[in-house]
């Protein structure tokens, strides 16, 4: 076995010129959103105020394949495609005889995989006139992704960071602010439904369930201006699936097998959706048996201790209902370092999938994750985003495990992130000093 990680780069001809949507492939179509009021199904005129036409249709769209502009593909060439590795070295040091194979998404021009649908967004709002978009942010992977396509489609981006994160993740807000966002700790004083929880919670870390109500408030009284999410929805879900596309053909490039078992991180789904659905669709539609699993935080755990069910996608009640696994709106978190898994809800689409049985979930610890990111970290010399290291350690777990059984196994683990700004976990990793949450 050589000590050399072995690189598939797909030539940039060979980039998907579509994304997948798994809806149509779901045995059960995935329950609708409701609008809060009526508790009827929720249209386009519910979700227009805050939401351009294009995304309102990808939104609801039945269609397997949603063609990528080319505008938007221009710009995904700065980075795409994105790098898929062999992990020889991380083999040696777990002592297996599975083959492991990772995604790697660091290389954006943000260091994570949200780019990709920041790209988009941004995109599709410039063509309907927007000129400003309101978002969240949790460990700030989003925002710099925002702020950065808000700056290549000549947009004003305004965040809000869950507070937790804004104090401890200070770079993260150099980033954005670098890009040209203004960037506000959440909850604030510079919304109504700010001061609301502000006064209902005073000392809260924050949330991205607060976060997101502010955003939403701002959009919604400003007509040049947006909402725009960074997971959770369909559409978010739609634009990551290049990332799982492209890794099926690299697989093939490879001269390898489809996996045994896919890992990828879970907080709101958009990472795990990307990676995971086109692998779906090989199962759902050519008889293949990827396992799927979700990897989330003990401390924010939606699919293994949550409820199915209708629930708002914030903290002030100004989303739709969306039928999702849900740890209640008003659920806060413990500050983890995963600041983008912080959610108290997951995915309609993941979830769906989740009560379908078409994939599972585990629940990690925070000084787990970190374990194994820093194993990664010695043996492949990238430092993983810390969301990235729960979808680490769910595969050293498996790998462990399976023993005997692991050997002619084929691994792949979605490395959404670089961890050059979460240094500061590592610290608290290193020195002893994290809580185990």
């Amino acid at each position: 076995m050589t000590d050399e990680r072995t690189k598939f780069l797909l030539p940039e001809d060979q980039m998907p010129t579509h994304w997948y949507n798994l809806t149509p492939d779901l045995p059960t179509p995935p329950p609708p959103p409701l609008n809060p009021a009526t508790k009827q199904p929720a249209g386009p005129a519910d979700l227009a105020a805050i939401f351009p036409e294009a995304l309102i249709a990808q939104e609801v769209s039945t269609e397997r394949w949603i063609p990528i502009p080319d505008a938007v593909a221009e710009i995904y060439r700065l980075w795409r495609p994105s790098p898929l590795y062999r992990a020889h070295r991380f083999e040696q040091a777990l002592g297996t005889k599975a083959r492991v194979y990772y995604k790697y998404e660091g290389a954006s021009p943000v260091g994570s995989h949200k780019t990709n649908s920041a790209v988009a967004q941004a995109f599709y709002n410039k063509q309907a006139g927007i000129k400003r978009l309101c978002t969240e942010t949790g460990a700030g992977q989003w925002g710099a992704a925002l702020s950065f396509a808000c700056q290549v489609f000549g947009l004003t981006c305004d965040v809000w960071q869950v507070r937790n994160s804004y104090e401890t993740k200070p770079y993260r807000r150099i980033q954005m602010e670098t890009f040209g966002a203004h960037v506000t700790p959440s909850p604030s004083d510079r919304t109504e439904i700010g001061r609301q929880l502000r006064e209902r919670f005073p000392d809260t870390t924050g949330s991205l369930g607060m976060a997101i109500s502010e955003a939403i408030e701002e959009a919604a009284k400003d007509p040049h201006a947006n909402y725009s999410l960074g997971s959770v929805l369909n559409h978010v879900a739609l634009h990551q699936t290049i990332i799982g596309l492209e890794t099926l053909a690299q697989l093939e490039l490879a001269g390898e097998r489809l996996p045994d078992h896919l890992f990828a991180c879970a907080g709101g789904g958009s990472n795990l959706a990307g990676l995971s659905f086109p692998f779906l669709h090989e199962n759902l539609t050519a008889g293949a048996s990827v396992h799927v699993r979700a990897c989330e935080p003990a401390a924010a755990p939606s699919l293994t201790q949550g409820e199915y069910r209708y629930d708002f996608g914030d903290t002030g009640g100004f989303t739709p209902l969306l039928k999702m696994y849900t740890l209640g709106a008003d659920f806060v978190p413990a500050s983890v370092h995963a600041g983008g898994l912080r959610y108290h809800g997951m995915s309609p689409l993941v979830s769906a999938a989740y009560d379908q049985k078409l994939l599972d979930a585990v629940a990690i610890k925070q000084r787990d994750a970190f374990a194994a990111g820093v194993l990664f970290a010695r043996a492949e010399g990238i430092i993983p985003a810390s969301e990235s290291n729960h979808a680490i350690a769910g595969a050293v777990a498996h790998l462990r495990a399976a023993d005997n059984d692991a050997d002619g196994q084929v691994v792949l683990i979605g490395l959404s992130g670089n961890g050059q700004l979460d240094l500061p976990a590592y610290a608290d990793y290193l020195s002893g000093t994290m809580i185990d949450a």
